[in-house]
């Protein structure tokens, strides 16, 4: 692989500026993801988001490890949310001086917040989607003033690569006055990867402009056209940079194309007077303890919640706890992923819920045909008809909390198919681990979250949701 070099002046400065015009709302807004090609096969798109979604699940279960003082931020700001017909969700930002809008993929499970950089930004097998490889918008620092290259001393280049690894990567001779610059990046993300240099540079949100802000300028990405707004648990992380008490976000429901639509992401700084406004009263909220898996990165990144059971109608589930709950060495427990499309269970724990809905389930047909071809693990055949009768699906949460499912959160129906699948996957290959869970055994996708208000109340360690028309 070629090596890419960025030529700019290094500049060191550890302090980071918020100008704030106001505690006002900002609002930024969540939009789908590239549409796909358009194609005669029926099965192409369903299969291949049934495939990204246990690919997304095995990177996270089991990730390689990335070769990678915040502020405050003060009143709230809000941006917009759009959803994708493959699967995602996108926000624009910017950044430099003058101001650059980049459309990012905005993702819960991941925590450096990376932008396509230069004009000479390469993507490889990137037409899988409708973003043509040879026009993506990128960041250009030769035409930013406030664009510096984060230098080995500096602390940032320690959150990029670990603190471990700065020593050798950069060098033993590296002294207090060295300006060498932080060694480059490789991040992995299941099916594709990206690779560049750690900048600081302006982020400009509407009422509040964040100084030095740490940017990863990748140079080079597989299958990854557009760039990665890291929400995780990281210093790297926009929630950790600008020590954020919650961020929230209410996720339009998935129609597999194009929609003009968005919805809210919601950042709350300190100061903040919690609003309403987003979804009228509070009262309803439901909330549920987030906790650290007590491991090395990338799972400390992760937000855990404790899943206590599964129920199907009235049925509660017989569930194996170890799956559950994380051991000793991180494996198990149940993450809350926006970069995921599908909800994914291990199959000791999927199978024993798919086998009830059968069960409960007796008036379709079970389209065995479907399922083979698309990837789902259960669909019916039932055409021409949308007033279905399945079994509620509910998620009981520690600390009480149920997030009960909408149909359309769990079941969808597939007009091209004639059929309706359940929207949770599994991993069927013969490597898959039956006996106990490596990583997180449940990740909670973004196809689960539509429609509901999702509060992550940092501050507090909670996680808020409410059922919620989006929009």
């Amino acid at each position: 692989m070629a090596i890419i070099f960025l030529s700019l002046i290094l500049c060191l400065s550890s302090l980071i500026i918020i100008s704030p015009s106001s505690s006002t709302t900002i609002t930024l807004t969540l939009s789908p993801l590239s549409k796909p090609h358009s194609s005669s096969n029926p099965w192409q798109i369903r299969s291949n988001i049934v495939k990204t979604s246990i690919q997304r699940a095995y990177h996270l279960k089991k990730p390689k490890k990335n070769h990678t003082s915040s502020t405050i931020l003060h009143g709230s700001t809000s941006t917009s949310l759009y959803a994708r017909s493959y699967g995602g969700y996108t926000v624009s930002l910017v950044f430099g001086t003058p101001a650059q809008t980049i459309p990012l993929v905005f993702d819960t499970g991941s925590s450096l917040l990376w932008v396509p950089c230069t004009s000479s930004y390469g993507c490889v097998n990137c037409t899988f989607s409708n973003v043509d490889p040879f026009n993506i918008t990128t960041f250009k620092p030769k035409l930013s003033s406030s664009t510096r290259v984060i230098g080995c001393k500096n602390p940032k280049c320690g959150w990029v690569l670990g603190s471990d690894n700065v020593e050798s990567r950069c060098g033993s001779d590296c002294g207090s006055k060295c300006r060498r610059a932080c060694p480059s990046y490789m991040i992995q993300y299941g099916l594709g990867s990206t690779s560049g240099l750690a900048i600081s540079e302006s982020l400009d949100l509407p009422g509040a402009v964040v100084k030095d802000f740490l940017l990863g300028c990748s140079l080079l990405s597989i299958r990854q056209p557009e760039g990665i707004a890291g929400f995780g648990r990281a210093p790297t992380s926009l929630p950790s940079q600008l020590r954020l008490r919650k961020f929230s976000y209410c996720l339009l429901p998935h129609k597999f194309d194009e929609s003009p639509r968005s919805s809210k992401l919601i950042l709350s700084g300190s100061g903040d007077k919690i609003s309403t406004a987003y979804i009228g009263s509070r009262s309803k909220v439901e909330y549920t303890p987030l906790y650290k898996n007590p491991t090395t990165p990338p799972y400390n990144e992760y937000y855990y919640v404790s899943l206590r059971k599964i129920t199907v109608g009235k049925k509660h589930i017989k569930l194996p706890y170890k799956f559950l709950t994380p051991n000793l060495n991180g494996d198990g427990g149940t993450i809350v992923d926006s970069g995921t499309s599908l909800t994914f269970m291990e199959r000791p724990l999927f199978e024993p819920v798919v086998k009830e809905l059968v069960a409960q389930i007796i008036h379709y047909k079970r389209a065995n045909d479907i399922e083979a071809q698309s990837g789902f693990g259960l669909c019916f055949d039932i055409k021409n008809v949308t007033n279905v009768s399945f079994p509620k699906l509910v998620f009981h949460f520690k600390g009480g909390g149920k997030m009960l499912m909408p149909l359309a959160n769990y079941f969808s129906f597939m007009s091209d198919l004639g059929a309706w699948c359940l929207t949770i996957v599994t991993d069927t290959s013969p490597a898959a681990p039956s006996s106990g869970p490596i990583g997180p055994a449940i990740i909670l996708g973004n196809f689960q979250q539509q429609n509901f208000y999702m509060e992550y109340d940092l501050e507090n360690q909670r996680l808020g949701f409410k059922k919620h028309k989006c929009g």
